[in-house]
């Protein structure tokens, strides 16, 4: 159970406080609810460029990390397709540090061209490492718009195209701050050994000035079913070939969500698991594959991947795993083998609330979900999950018709 209190400054800017007197430690985490989905297509991979240009500095601060230091925090960032978080650890001592640092990037960020040219080529060297250079890596940058056609889920965090980086203007990141950079586009989570009327004061001090910004209304493309089988093949340099499925399944706020979760366990986690058990040891079909969901906020994927032993067909491998799902979809998974996985997604579940950062992240997370208190049903809502319910969505999902499959050869085997 993680205990919090919540309030709201005139500006719009949501607060949770997260009180725990056991630890000599702070956390202050902001959730800007903006994600790769909501940019411009033609210009994509701003929100992850914006994570990079959070840390160059604001107008009255030009170097974020060297106050921090001083009074002994870290702080660091993510961005996915749905949302961009920042947060910082330090000293609850020093508490209104983060509050300083925090308010004045989101007031008044520093916009300059050489700091859009110094992260522009980092995204770029980025972009050029991990998603082109690296074998397998732009994996997400085919099976996306494979999978997806309308909805902006059809690109990565990193964006389409190296040229959408190389190209953004002041005027574009100007643009995207203003829309999205806003406290009432924010949740922001202080957890630690602080006090709820402390907290209160800082937040009116540092954030409550700083005005609330135009009200941003998402208003996507939304997906149409897929009614036919979709592929691709690449030939590249990689070591062996690989197969990677994708199914879509329901938004994180569905109901459906815990079901899909666990069977992407009895697939793929642990030695015991029916790809790792079946397709790995027993038939050595493969030498890597996984099960795993999105958990996106819109109609996300399920995948199902994995890297073939050296001889092996593609055809044998993909039959095999297809003899896995639909399985699925006529024999009901046994109580033991479903209890196995709640148990085991029960411990993530309660680790994570021993930890300071990751309550404060989860916090912001399922209040940007509707509610916080959410966080604390997770358990219950895995637990209430059948047999059943297992059976029902794989016959629902696991049909060829809606996969989108990419076959990532080897260049001697393509």
């Amino acid at each position: 159970m993680v205990d919090f209190k919540r309030f709201t400054l005139s500006n719009g800017l949501k607060v949770l406080v997260h009180e725990d007197a056991t630890t000599p430690m702070a956390v202050l985490n902001i959730l800007y609810d903006v994600g790769a989905r909501d940019e411009d297509p033609e210009k994509t991979g701003f929100a992850h460029l914006f994570e990079h240009l959070m840390f160059g500095g604001s107008v009255n601060i030009p170097n974020y990390d060297e106050p921090l230091q001083r009074v002994g925090g870290e702080n660091n960032a993510f961005t996915s397709n749905d949302i961009t978080n920042y947060y910082i650890t330090l000293p609850a001592e020093n508490i209104e540090t983060a509050f300083w640092l925090e308010s004045d990037r989101m007031l008044s960020l520093a916009f300059s061209e050489k700091s859009l040219d110094t992260q522009r080529n980092v995204v770029s060297e980025e972009f050029k490492q991990r998603y082109l250079n690296q074998p397998y890596g732009d994996v997400w940058l085919k099976l996306r718009p494979l999978a997806y056609k309308k909805h902006p889920y059809r690109w990565a965090t990193i964006g389409k195209e190296l040229s959408h980086i190389e190209n953004a203007t002041m005027d574009d990141v100007k643009a995207f701050f203003k829309k999205h950079y806003t406290p009432q586009n924010a949740i922001m989570v202080v957890g630690g050994n602080v006090k709820l009327e402390e907290v209160k004061k800082l937040a009116e001090k540092w954030f409550a000035p700083i005005p609330a910004g135009d009200k941003y209304v998402r208003n996507l493309v939304q997906e149409e079913p897929q009614t036919e089988a979709r592929t691709a093949t690449i030939k590249a340099n990689v070591p062996l070939n690989a197969i990677y499925i994708a199914f879509k399944m329901p938004e994180r706020l569905s109901k459906d969500y815990y079901a899909f979760d666990l069977l992407s366990d009895i697939l793929s986690r642990g030695q015991s698991s029916r790809l790792y058990h079946r397709l790995l040891k027993e038939q050595q079909l493969f030498s890597d594959i996984n099960a795993y969901i999105s958990s996106s906020l819109d109609p996300g994927l399920f995948i199902v991947e994995g890297k073939l032993i050296e001889g092996v067909t593609v055809e044998t491998a993909e039959k095999a795993i297809w003899e896995e799902l639909n399985k699925l979809k006529t024999e009901l998974v046994s109580e033991l083998e479903l209890t196995k996985v709640k148990n085991k997604v029960e411990s993530v579940l309660v680790f994570s609330e021993m930890n300071l950062l990751d309550k404060a992240m989860n916090l912001a997370y399922y209040e940007l979900l509707g509610d916080a208190s959410l966080l604390n049903q997770e358990t219950e809502e895995f637990l209430k999950v059948t047999p059943d319910d297992i059976q029902r969505i794989s016959n629902e999902t696991f049909n060829k018709n809606a996969s989108s499959t990419l076959y990532y050869l080897t260049e001697e085997n393509a």
